[in-house]
């Protein structure tokens, strides 16, 4: 039976020590062309964030073999499909098998389930070097002047996302308690570590439900750099965290508890709402603290308090307390505290890019370790779309938080066909790109300070009853 595997030379070289020399030098070309295969283009765009040395052929074991979904093209075509969130497999199988057949080359079958096993054998540690790799580029490229007070700022905060309810994702994953078995959708916690300056994702936890935010945060501690400033909301504002972390070299602005007492006519005056005070070291040892860290945490720390008002036009002036061991008030004036808190909000934004505009907020993969990779490619698309903007902002010189996020997806979903028809056209495919960039750059969020949207929706749902029992009870209801 004729083989018509594109990587057959590769096979006749393992087992005869050479290629048949009639077809030796056209069949070589065609394997290292579908080695170096990147969907649609997406991989030339991307190339300066995602290292192709990660994405090449392994010796031995999953993508060692030569077949139609080799490594490289199953990743893109794995990111293509998560940049488009209502892509089903059978979509991104025909634009697989369009490729192919753009190329003159056999193209494989129309079922999915190949597919679907090539992304099963992408490993997880690759897919993390990779996104690594894409965040570690975007903080190499962040300039001085988006830095605060020269110093690097990461916000944190924790969010959730939801899966197919199938048996193994509800054991990994369980659902809400509240609800009632076979009516809800096992649900992940994420804890997400951003960068303020950049917007990238840089490092995140996993966790179920039951697992604290404060847990998962502990979880981070490992990839915070000495100097760092960690912006957080009142959820991770404790004495064993601020105190572990200004141990190894990490400041910390965050929201006071609201258990902590926020009077602000005790301690040291810095000036008009600013106070520097003493916090006593808790009597127990909170639950998820390791006897270790509990040994290294000091008796006492000192902390500076300040009191911020947040006046919207239109709406009640609110007041909140700020924490920090930013204590020098001469480097670090309350007002840029104040602000720099203000700017927390920021992680909401990036949560709603990433859950809302790439689709992560319902996840589609069946099995716990899919789920975990989908988790993985959604950041790495992320990170990508933060690059793209961040390189048309320092080109045509526009504040990279202007940029619009949905837009920068839209433009690149639909130049990615534009790219791919000038594939063998280096400087039309130069030409293109530098386009693609500008476009993004004329792309500016209009500037409206003080803007308050209420989430309510006007359209109203179908009139469809909740429902309240699994599935297989009302199949049973019915047919009887």
């Amino acid at each position: 039976m004729r083989n018509t595997t594109p990587f057959f030379a590769g096979f006749h070289r393992l087992l005869f020590g050479r290629a048949p020399r009639s077809a030796q030098h056209p069949l070589r070309v065609q394997a290292q062309a579908l080695e170096q295969a990147t969907l649609c283009q997406l991989g030339k765009v991307c190339a300066p964030w995602v290292p192709a040395r990660l994405l090449k052929p392994t010796e031995r074991g999953a993508h060692s073999r030569r077949r139609f979904f080799p490594q490289g093209l199953t990743f893109w075509a794995f990111l293509s499909q998560v940049l488009s969130p209502e892509s089903p497999c059978r979509e991104t199988v025909r634009k697989i098998q369009a490729w192919y057949v753009a190329r003159r080359q056999p193209r494989p079958g129309s079922g999915t389930a190949a597919y679907c096993r090539a992304r099963s054998r992408l490993s997880r540690d690759t897919l993390l070097g990779i996104h690594q790799h894409t965040a570690d580029e975007l903080q190499r490229r962040i300039s001085r002047e988006q830095l605060w007070c020269g110093r690097h700022v990461k916000v944190v905060d924790g969010t959730g996302v939801s899966m197919p309810d199938t048996a193994r994702n509800q054991r990994a994953f369980p659902q809400p308690s509240n609800q009632k078995k076979g009516c809800g959708f096992p649900v992940a916690k994420l804890v997400g570590c951003f960068c303020l300056a950049s917007g990238a994702l840089l490092h995140w936890a996993e966790g179920t439900l039951r697992v604290h935010e404060s847990k998962l945060f502990r979880k981070l501690f490992a990839f915070f750099l000495p100097g760092d400033i960690i912006l957080t909301d009142r959820g991770f504002c404790s004495y064993v965290h601020i105190a572990l972390l200004l141990r190894a070299g990490i400041d910390t602005v965050m929201r006071l508890h609201q258990a902590r007492p926020r009077d602000l006519r005790k301690g040291k005056r810095l000036g008009p709402n600013d106070r520097l005070v003493t916090w006593q070291k808790p009597k127990q040892r909170p639950r998820g603290c390791t006897v270790a860290d509990w040994r290294r945490v000091p008796d006492t720390l000192t902390l500076r308090l300040v009191y911020v008002s947040i006046g919207v036009p239109g709406f009640r002036t609110q007041s909140l307390v700020v924490v920090t061991t930013l204590t020098d008030s001469t480097a670090y004036p309350a007002e840029e505290l104040a602000t720099l808190y203000l700017r927390r909000w920021a992680v909401e934004l990036f949560f709603r890019d990433i859950k809302i505009t790439l689709g992560m907020d319902v996840l589609r993969c069946q099995t716990p370790a899919m789920v975990r990779k989908e988790i993985v490619m959604h950041a790495i698309a992320y990170n990508l779309i933060r690059a793209l903007m961040q390189q048309a902002a320092a080109l045509y010189h526009v504040p990279l938080e202007r940029l619009s996020f949905k837009g920068s997806v839209d433009t690149l979903r639909q130049w990615t066909d534009t790219l791919n028809a000038a594939y063998d056209q280096p400087r039309e495919q130069a030409r293109l790109f530098n386009q693609l960039l500008q476009i993004l750059a004329e792309d500016i969020v209009p500037h409206r300070p003080g803007r308050a949207e209420p989430r309510v929706r006007k359209r109203r749902p179908k009139a469809y009853p909740l429902m309240t029992q699994s599935r297989r009870e009302y199949h049973l209801a019915w047919a009887s």
